[in-house]
């Protein structure tokens, strides 16, 4: 599912580089996994997965290419689809099936992949049942990433499966209009992955991680910044429960419009 990509410096305004990210560490113990729990790994069922994060006890927060069918452009069922919260070494904290989505209506599966959809590229689930666990707590959103900035993102790839890996200390190289370009390390499975400010010793979800990008000679990460957007997407679950409770089914919903110049960039679901 990846594309060739290109990263304009002058769409994103930014200069790639920090020179000083620390690489990733796979978290392998339950010491090391702590506070960390509440992101999981979406299973997309035929093997495929992204990365998701409780940001309430019953919805998780992902992007939106990961609900659709690479090679057909078609929704997957959300039946097929299941979260697996603090996934490490085969075990779950959590499991979870998806009831229903709300995707951001300027993501199209079929538009060639671009800066412009990296901004809609978010999608919020609704689990079929909440997670109440002391050691799973929903993440909060902050608005406002800023060039520099250093924060941590925490994923899942298909080149490291069996659990999660943290990485501290990736900046912020750029933004546009909902778009923030980082020097974290990314790759397949990743899509989804909440990119943290930690203040106060408490992470909050800053940005979701949709596709890499080439950024001159250097490999970059694109995310969407969802603070904005959080109330659209949340408002689309409670409409689609309403149709849902009238006509006896769950469906996916949408709100809002919107569009972003860019370059082409990759998406990172296996």
């Amino acid at each position: 599912m990846i594309a060739g990509a290109a990263a304009s410096e002058a769409a994103l305004g930014g200069t790639a580089g920090t020179g000083a990210d620390r690489p990733l560490q796979p978290l392998v113990t339950g010491q090391e996994s702590r506070g960390w729990e509440a992101v999981g790994r979406l299973e997309l069922g035929g093997g495929g997965f992204c990365t998701a994060a409780l940001v309430a006890p019953d919805q998780v927060l992902t992007a939106a290419h990961c609900l659709f069918d690479g090679t057909t452009g078609h929704r997957l069922p959300l039946a097929g689809l299941e979260f697996r919260a603090g996934w490490r070494n085969g075990r779950a904290e959590a499991l979870r099936r998806i009831r229903r989505g709300a995707v951001h209506p300027g993501y199209i599966h079929g538009k060639a992949a671009s800066v412009g959809r990296v901004r809609h590229d978010l999608a919020l689930l609704e689990l079929d049942r909440a997670i109440r666990l002391p050691g799973l707590v929903p993440f909060g959103i902050v608005p406002g990433p800023r060039q520099g900035e250093a924060v941590a993102v925490v994923s899942h790839a298909r080149e490291r499966p069996d659990m999660a890996s943290l990485q501290e200390g990736c900046h912020v190289l750029a933004g546009i209009d909902g778009v923030v370009m980082l020097s974290c390390a990314v790759g397949f499975g990743a899509s989804g992955a909440p990119v943290f400010r930690i203040g106060d010793g408490l992470p909050r979800i800053l940005s979701v991680v949709s596709a890499r990008a080439a950024f001159g000679t250097d490999e970059v990460a694109l995310a969407a910044v969802p603070h904005d957007g959080l109330k659209g997407l949340r408002a689309g679950l409670a409409a689609d429960r309403l149709v849902a409770a009238r006509r006896g089914r769950h469906g996916m919903s949408r709100f809002g419009t919107g569009l972003v110049p860019g370059a082409d960039v990759r998406p990172l679901r296996p």
